[in-house]
């Protein structure tokens, strides 16, 4: 059963390879996050003035509500990172004046917003947790150094930021797995955008899914401890 076609991205696994819109991931890998997100969304590598004007927009939208940074200051204390995730996305439909205008323009608009408020939602629920102070996003730095700025509070060196860099590139679509299946699913009844990514990172939190890294890094947290056993 054809369950759906993408033109977004492909992965052949059994070659070990990824693509991003026919563009091989080897040659896209060196590219700003910004760049592969343009992309995706507009269906072709932005030119140096079309960047520019992309990574405004982003930063634009870098900022979160007072009365959504007062609900997640309640619900960081005890609740699961992706938690926090799926419920901030759900209530941000609320600050939105046409949530349910999915028409190409508007679903663009709303994806640029909530790609740059994801940084947010996350750093901030962090900081909130440990009792550390929310900052602001800095215009100059890219959105993987701000990702890590806003996270850990200090600006990061070159390297850090390009490998973090990388590692968003090389996440950002693997084509038809769990949480893009699901999130079709939701838009395909029109229902709104934010809905359909409520959708996504629900499925996402799964231990059969995204949640297996948290697994992961218990693991290696234990192995370091010494308490790691078979």
């Amino acid at each position: 059963v054809i369950a759906g076609e993408t033109a977004i991205s492909d992965v052949v696994g059994d070659r070990g390879e990824l693509y991003y819109r026919g563009y091989n991931i080897h040659d896209l890998v060196s590219c700003s996050f910004e760049e592969i997100i343009y992309l995706l969304l507009y269906k072709k590598l932005p030119t140096v003035q079309a960047l520019r004007r992309f990574q405004g927009a982003l930063f634009n939208e870098m900022f979160l509500p007072r009365d959504v940074l007062n609900v997640l200051q309640v619900i960081a204390k005890d609740s699961h990172p992706m938690e926090a995730l799926r419920t901030i996305v759900s209530l941000l439909s609320f600050y939105d004046t046409h949530p349910d205008d999915n028409s190409e323009r508007e679903n663009l608009r709303k994806s640029i917003s909530l790609i740059a408020k994801f940084p947010l939602i996350i750093a901030s629920y962090q900081r909130m947790k440990y009792k550390k102070k929310i900052l602001k996003p800095v215009k100059q730095l890219s959105y993987a150094a701000n990702f890590l700025y806003l996270l850990q509070g200090t600006i990061p060196d070159r390297d850090y930021e390009r490998i973090f860099n990388m590692c968003l590139v090389l996440h950002v679509d693997h084509s038809f797995n769990a949480s893009t299946f699901a999130a079709r699913v939701t838009i395909s009844t029109l229902s709104d955008i934010y809905s359909a990514i409520t959708t996504a990172i629900g499925t996402l939190k799964g231990p059969l899914h995204g949640g297996a890294y948290q697994f992961v890094l218990q693991m290696l947290q234990e192995i370091k401890d010494g308490r790691y056993a078979e």
